[in-house]
């Protein structure tokens, strides 16, 4: 069954009704269980008998006038993978097959996507010929072509008690991938430990691999000189960053699987006299919203919230799980309504379906500023913005609520005593007379749901 986006449902919906396909009690009683089980709303019908897989194909080939392509058993041209990186094809859903002259002809699962066809346009410097596939098959098909050029592989953490990456490193692996499995190793031993923070910097020893847990950096061994830049070239390309330049910062991202699930982490580099030094933060998926509040009242108090204009403030110490929680709130708000949602990010931490997630580019100057004098023209119901620190840009998105927006914010506070002397300065006023839900994150099993008037309560 071709998946497309919420987004895109939503505005066809109602046509399988005026083609006579179904009726409108069918299409609210299919889209009432797909909410119930968070599945598409075709795959509902389908799975309920209103509709066969045929129908429903040949009536989105009409309506989006894109042709369906069964990809199960197609191979695209791997010359093509080039035009699209593994991150883009993994958000967008989409992957090439095949490029004839300037057109590049791709599958997508929503060619209604015209952000992501126009970005894919920009990247392949070519026409983009777009052609309807089902979303599972996509993904597989990326998995399946894509994981030996950029993938580190996947990390199984069963029973491994004093796993250290550094057997890895040792081992008499003369391979092209060794480098490729020292990574993962590294990668696996920070999993297993719950790091969050991995950073690479270098000094006499060589290249030295440390965890940073509770603000501490742990030193967990040393890449020796001699695999340096093997190392950081291979680790920059993985993360889809330029492995040839090392005067200027870079930020990228890596996606790489545990267990079969995805995760992904931001990687920064940073030029030092000692040589690069790269950071990077791992994120993992998102849980659902009533696994992170168990609170009913607490849970119907932030839907709530969700769904009228006003600031969720979103606080907690650094590594408590704001961005966590921040996604699980984005992932609520696509899965019960049908709003607009935005997010202005440096890195998107994890790809979220029915958010239109907006990741800065310095390269290009589309950075905070331009994003906050652009973002209005879209029309967002509600917006996520990632470290707002200046004043002027809380009093700008303060704003937009008296405009009917919803604006997710996160706060840094290490306590609540931290949260209440920082609220003190006159400059929060206007914030804090239009929050209207804040979650505070006191540790991994402790968050606190403050409604309106307890907050102004306790922050006076």
């Amino acid at each position: 069954m071709p998946a497309i986006t919420n987004k895109t449902l939503e505005t066809l919906k109602y046509d399988l009704v005026r083609e006579g396909l179904v009726s409108y009690e069918v299409v609210e009683q299919a889209q009432e269980i797909a909410n119930a089980r968070s599945i598409n709303i075709g795959q509902a019908l389908i799975d309920s008998g209103f509709i066969t897989e045929d129908q429903l194909i040949k009536f989105l080939e009409t309506k989006l006038h894109t042709p369906f392509v069964n990809l199960d058993d197609y191979e695209p041209d791997k010359k093509c993978l080039k035009y699209i990186s593994f991150t883009d094809a993994r958000r967008y859903k989409i992957i090439p097959l095949f490029k004839i002259e300037n057109t590049l002809t791709v599958a997508m699962s929503d060619p209604r996507n015209l952000f992501a066809i126009d970005k894919i346009m920009e990247s392949a410097e070519c026409e983009i010929d777009p052609v309807l596939a089902n979303e599972d098959s996509i993904l597989n098909k990326i998995d399946e072509y894509y994981k030996i050029d950029v993938s580190v592989g996947n990390i199984s953490t069963g029973f491994n008690g004093g796993y250290d990456w550094q057997e890895e490193l040792h081992k008499e692996d003369l391979s092209d991938n060794h480098i490729q499995k020292i990574i993962r190793a590294i990668l696996k031993q920070a999993i297993l430990e719950d790091i969050h923070e991995v950073i690479f910097q270098g000094d006499d020893e060589g290249l030295g691999v440390n965890f940073k847990k509770q603000g501490e950096m742990l030193n967990k061994g040393y890449i020796p000189s001699v695999l340096i830049s093997s190392f950081i070239a291979k680790l920059k390309t993985v993360s889809e960053l330029d492995s040839s330049v090392s005067e200027v910062p870079q930020l990228g991202k890596l996606c790489f699987k545990v267990d079969d699930i995805y995760v992904m982490a931001s990687v920064s580099t940073f030029p030092t006299i000692m040589g690069e030094r790269i950071f990077l933060k791992i994120y993992k998926p998102p849980k659902t919203l009533d696994k992170i509040v168990t609170s009913k009242q607490d849970l119907s108090e932030i839907r709530n919230s969700l769904n009228i204009p006003g600031i969720i403030l979103v606080c907690g110490s650094s590594l408590s799980g704001k961005t966590h929680v921040i996604y699980s709130l984005l992932q609520e708000a696509a899965k019960t309504t049908s709003k607009n949602i935005m997010t202005l990010e440096s890195i998107a931490k994890y790809e979220l379906s029915g958010v239109n997630q907006c990741e800065f580019n310095e390269n290009v100057g589309f950075n905070m500023d331009k994003a906050t004098r652009f973002i209005t023209f879209q029309n967002p119901d509600i917006i996520y913005l990632e470290g707002i620190k200046s004043k002027a840009s809380f009093d700008y998105f303060s704003s937009l609520v008296y405009d009917g927006k919803t604006i997710i914010m996160e706060f840094l506070a290490n306590n609540m005593e931290d949260l209440r002397n920082k609220m003190a300065f006159s400059d929060f006023d206007t914030l804090k007379s239009i929050i209207t839900t804040m979650i505070f994150i006191h540790s991994k099993n402790s968050i606190e749901v403050f409604d309106k008037n307890n907050l102004q309560k306790y922050l006076g």
